[in-house]
């Protein structure tokens, strides 16, 4: 699938080009696309789930939040990225990627459950390997993006704000 490029976007009179600086309109759902990558981002970074998520830091959600902005919109917990190739995701190993760390992060939240104390899930001996993935997704996305994969993940409200604004 092709995906289209800003110049033929359907969303003519709009010239803001980026989201902070995550270019708009090259990707069909980029909102569902900044809602994975904030997951994943997320979830890919120990100092912030430590600083953050352990340390009960409001504006972030916690483990289970970022799980379900990972799968509520695309499912990706029914099937495959794959199938969002030229929508959500640029390319078969973006969504290879985030396939892998969605099936890592969700077996522990199905070991440890939903309602599981943050601590669950990052004292869980799987977790480490979960994180690599979702690092690795984030990475490639990111930088996809045009954006700096190690800046500190945004706040909830921030992300709110820059897919309903643009």
């Amino acid at each position: 699938m092709t995906v289209q490029g800003s110049e033929n976007s359907s969303r003519r009179g709009r010239h803001s080009s980026t989201m902070g600086g995550m270019p708009l309109n090259d990707m069909p759902w980029w909102r569902w696309r900044s809602n994975v990558r904030s997951a994943l981002h997320m979830l890919s970074d120990p100092a912030f789930q430590r600083d953050v998520w352990l340390a009960g830091v409001d504006g972030y959600g916690d483990v289970t939040d970022a799980v379900y902005r990972l799968v509520e919109d695309t499912w990706l917990d029914n099937w495959s990225a794959e199938k969002y190739v030229g929508t959500i995701f640029r390319d078969s190993q973006e969504a290879s990627l985030v396939d892998t760390a969605v099936l890592r992060v969700l077996r522990i939240m199905h070991q440890v459950g939903p309602d599981a104390p943050v601590s669950a899930y990052l004292d869980h001996h799987a977790w480490p390997e979960a994180v690599r993935a979702a690092r690795d997704a984030h990475v490639r996305m990111a930088s996809s993006d045009g954006e700096d994969p190690d800046a500190p993940p945004r706040t909830l409200e921030v992300l709110q704000i820059m897919t309903r604004s643009a």
